[in-house]
């Protein structure tokens, strides 16, 4: 039997840093079925979730990081767009 699996990632800020107790709630949210990866950057108070979007969807996942504990200010874009560079500045006459 081939398991087919969509792989997706969702990344959110919070504001408070985790407490102890909602740390280990969140390491706990691993064990739920379709729950791939759970990531910390603490530098940037980011969260990033792998998870199986056969088996979970985005809001699932927000509401288990909000029910352990976590303080969720906002989604973010996975990929930042693009920037733009400016055109270069047109040669200048002598």
């Amino acid at each position: 039997m081939i398991d087919c699996m969509t792989q997706l990632d969702v990344l959110y800020r919070y504001g408070v840093p985790p407490t102890e107790a909602a740390a280990l709630a969140i390491a706990r949210t691993r064990e739920v079925y379709g729950v791939r990866r759970v990531e910390f950057n603490e530098a940037e108070k980011t969260v990033r979730v792998e998870y199986d979007a056969t088996r979970l969807n985005e809001a699932t996942i927000h509401q288990l990081l909000r029910r352990a504990g976590l303080d969720i200010v906002e989604k973010m874009p996975m990929f930042a767009a693009p920037v733009e560079e400016p055109a270069p500045a047109a040669a200048v006459a002598k």
